[in-house]
């Protein structure tokens, strides 16, 4: 049996704090092993005790979540950080993105979906809430220099096609089984696949050469 995700949780309202740590806790194999009340704590713990990941509130007392995202993912043995907030706007999208956070929700994303972020943070991956996903991608393709996308490392299958376009709009790993009547394991197949030939490192990025390359078109819909 595998060790746990080790978690650490910060918030600076308790209620909230504990509620996160609750809807973790009864997660198999994820366990939290801290909570914070601000973002210098946060650091402070994760330079401490060294948790999987962190899961870390934008807007906190003092350091926010951005500057705590920014210093964790600055420390020698650094935990992967999943943002979670209930401001959804694009600023905080991109800020905790540029602080090194490999994921984004809103606190309203749900136990599966928390869950999941922090599984995927856990292994490198990178989990978007997806109705977030949409705008974040329009303002990529639209900043996106006119060159051509780079052409992937072998021809993509039909299927890989699919999945490509499921991701791209945003669908969990479950939602694009669901849709294309494969199983979760089968399509985690097909998105690492993805990755290795685009050279992608995680879903969002491969989710933007899909529009870059005009397969789901240059702007995604609102």
């Amino acid at each position: 049996m595998s060790d746990p995700i080790r978690v650490l949780v910060a918030d600076d309202q308790e209620i909230v704090r504990a509620g996160l740590a609750m809807i973790l806790g009864t997660q198999p194999g994820i366990e939290v092993v801290a909570q914070a009340a601000d973002g210098a704590q946060a650091v402070e713990l994760a330079a401490r005790l060294r948790p999987d990941v962190c899961l870390l509130d934008i807007r906190m007392p003092g350091m926010d979540g951005i500057e705590a995202t920014r210093r964790i993912d600055a420390l020698p043995l650094r935990p992967a950080v999943v943002v979670i907030t209930t401001f959804d706007l694009d600023e905080y999208v991109y800020a905790a993105l540029r602080a090194g956070a490999r994921g984004f929700l809103l606190k309203d994303a749900g136990p599966a979906l928390l869950a999941q972020a922090v599984r995927a943070a856990a292994v490198g991956d990178a989990l978007i809430a997806p109705n977030v996903t949409t705008r974040l991608l329009r303002a990529f393709a639209r900043s996106a220099p006119d060159t051509p996308a780079r052409q992937p490392i072998e021809p993509l299958t039909d299927r890989e096609e699919q999945v490509l376009a499921a991701l791209a709009r945003g669908r969990t790993n479950q939602e694009i089984g669901a849709q294309l009547y494969i199983s979760l394991s089968t399509v985690k197949t097909h998105v690492a696949s993805l990755m290795a030939k685009l050279g992608a490192r995680n879903r969002v990025e491969t989710a933007i050469w899909a529009y870059d390359t005009g397969r789901i078109g240059r702007q995604p819909p609102p």
